[in-house]
């Protein structure tokens, strides 16, 4: 059995996340009551310590995968490091910060992905999308196509993988995180339960599963630190 681990300095957490697993790693935080965000936001939700593990973890990450909702809701912009987080990747996994992947079938992307030049993102889109929005003519970007009308998020992956960006962080939202799941791609999850009760929060265009039954995972860790509870599970062996 797992034991409750009680973390004082917001810190010690990274550590425990180093052995990020070959595949895709999810990070998700939920309020009490089972919200993803509150008034549209998942950071909303969150705490320092939160937000410094979410930094953290792409330590250990070699792209970021996001949903065109999250990143444009968040305001993502190129990921970028800080020494100490250098330090948690190591020079064996290189010092270059990993770049961000957005699914989207439109290319609305947040301006704020393109103040510089250094480490444009991927766009994962789909082949009719692709063709209809003349996605393939823009510069800003890389472009991964995955399926034909849809986003194919496990062809996706596949493909990033592929191209040597083994460990997947995908940071949501919910509707990407879904999708993931239907296509049995997500080997690890980590989430973070806010002590909050936000009420009914409806987030992204969620339908349902596909799964006939719901995929086993093991609680790797539990952890306490400022009243937020810190879980990490991965795919049961069996």
């Amino acid at each position: 059995m797992t034991n409750l681990t009680s973390v004082t300095d917001p810190g010690d957490l990274a550590q425990l996340y180093a052995d990020a697993p070959s595949g895709v790693r999810a990070n998700m935080i939920f309020s009490a009551d089972g919200a993803a965000a509150f008034g549209g936001r998942a950071g909303t939700l969150s705490c320092p310590a939160d937000q410094n593990l979410l930094r953290d973890l792409r330590a250990f990450a070699d792209v970021v995968l996001v949903g065109a909702g999250t990143a444009r809701a968040e305001r993502y912009g190129p990921a970028r490091f800080t020494e100490a987080q250098e330090a948690l990747r190591g020079a064996h996994r290189g010092h270059a910060p990993p770049p961000i992947a957005v699914v989207s079938q439109s290319g609305r992307l947040p301006s704020t992905l393109f103040v510089d030049g250094t480490s444009p993102p991927f766009l994962v889109t789909s082949a009719s999308a692709a063709q209809a929005h003349s996605l393939d003519s823009d510069p800003r970007w890389r472009l991964l196509v995955a399926g034909e009308d849809t986003v194919d998020v496990g062809a996706a992956t596949k493909q990033l993988r592929a191209l040597g960006m083994q460990r997947i962080l995908c940071e949501g939202g919910p509707t990407l995180l879904d999708q993931l799941v239907d296509a049995d791609a997500v080997d690890e999850i980590c989430v973070t339960i806010a002590p909050l009760l936000a009420g009914s929060q409806p987030v992204g265009l969620r339908t349902p599963s596909r799964q006939h039954v719901p995929a086993s995972l093991e609680l790797r860790h539990a952890l306490l630190c400022d009243s937020y509870l810190f879980l990490r599970y991965r795919r049961s062996a069996n």
